[in-house]
């Protein structure tokens, strides 16, 4: 009988964990481009990226954990480490991400802001607050010098840190060669790139309903130069799919045409029409626009939304391509199948709709306790924010 693969191993589960890992790793890169690059135009998106990417690296395990038969038994993995698994080991560059790079750099970035509301703060505020100090209350000159120096070094090992992040990712698909559709050298790079593209565009739309819904004015600055990097990511991330499909079809191995009808078959609507062409070629040319012609304010903001909100769409496709077109066709190459997802178990639709909402609580609840902006730089016509160790 054929396919011998009648079930999918994967669900839409393991579509979610390489999408949320990917918005990490882009939200972190917009952040270092003003820590490291010092790109001032972005400055009034640094700490908002930063909360961004730590709201959504809290829930990228979970899909793993409810896709496991018995997650509790996953730390095994950190007491008794396995260095030929690249799922194993994974753990272990997650956890350096987290607690090595983006927990320490907001925190030394918040840190006089901490100081500072611990003692003002009244009821649970003030207890909260003073819980992450972590009992260093010096705000001296010299006290916020070294944070700024330390902050600025984490941030340097925190850009390879994000490559390797989601470039894991991507190696832990391109190096499973008994499937034609995932090995490819180039697996890992477009998996950081698609990353970047995400993350940038992720953070870009946060800022501008963020500001929208505190009716605060945008700072046009600060998303024109976000939409340029975007802009320039995307043509980068598109080049580089487009080179490994002309390798492919150059090659045209013994699974091409196996991997030529899933494309014109049962992918084409995903692949072709959601991802090329409304999630890629749509959003490059929007974002072209607006570097060729002088528009408005108004309608360069609708496009940028617009852009934003169809490049969430096409990286979603090529996660869910990947994932779950790697797994339609038969090893032999002489049966396909079909995943059909289900609503309320354990890896449905409705859990994969809770996991995606939760990061965005999560970050409702960090952008309570550590404000991104500050009100008195926030006033219409502005946008600017002010420099590190400053409020």
């Amino acid at each position: 009988m054929y396919p011998n693969e009648v079930e999918l191993q994967w669900s839409i589960l393991i579509v979610l964990y390489p999408f949320i890992t990917g918005l990490v790793a882009g939200a972190f890169i917009l952040a270092s481009l003003e820590r490291v690059f010092r790109v001032e135009a972005v400055k009034p998106t640094y700490r908002l990226a930063l909360l961004t990417a730590l709201a959504f690296l809290l829930v990228a395990p979970l899909p793993l954990q409810l896709h496991l038969g018995h997650p509790e038994r996953s730390f095994e993995m950190y007491l008794t480490p396995h260095r030929s698994s690249a799922m194993a080991m994974f753990g272990f560059v997650y956890l350096w991400y987290l607690m090595g790079v983006l927990l320490l750099e907001i925190w030394l970035d918040y840190r006089r802001d901490i100081v500072v509301l611990s003692q003002t703060e009244r009821g649970w505020k003030r207890l909260v607050y003073r819980v992450l100090t972590l009992g260093s209350r010096n705000v001296s000159e010299r006290s916020l010098g070294i944070d700024e120096r330390l902050g600025y070094f984490i941030t340097l090992v925190g850009i390879p840190s994000a490559f390797l992040l989601h470039g894991y990712v991507g190696f832990i698909f391109g190096s499973i060669k008994a499937n034609p559709w995932w090995s490819s050298p180039l697996m890992p790079i477009v998996f950081v790139f698609s990353a970047m593209v995400s993350g940038i565009s992720a953070v870009m739309l946060l800022y501008m309903l963020s500001t929208r819904l505190r009716e605060k004015e945008i700072d046009m600055r600060c998303l024109d130069k976000i939409a340029q990097y975007l802009l320039y990511t995307f043509v980068i991330d598109f080049s580089l799919e487009m080179l490994d499909l002309l390798q492919r079809i150059y090659e045209a191995d013994e699974s091409f045409r196996s991997l030529d009808f899933m494309v014109h078959t049962r992918l084409w609507t995903s692949q072709v029409i959601v991802q090329i062409l409304l999630g890629t070629v749509t959003p490059i040319g929007l974002l072209g626009l607006t570097q060729i012609l002088r528009l408005s304010d108004i309608a360069r903001k609708r496009i940028y939304g617009l852009a934003g909100c169809l490049t969430m769409i096409g990286i979603f496709a090529m996660r869910w391509n990947v994932v779950i077109g790697g797994q339609l066709f038969s090893k032999s190459f002489l049966g396909y199948t079909t995943y059909k997802m289900a609503f309320a178990t354990r890896e449905g639709l409705l859990t994969a709709i809770a996991l995606m909402i939760l990061p965005f609580i999560i970050l409702w609840i960090l952008v309570k306790l550590l404000p991104p902006w500050y009100e008195s730089d926030s006033s219409p016509g502005s946008g600017s924010a002010p420099a590190h160790g400053t409020s």
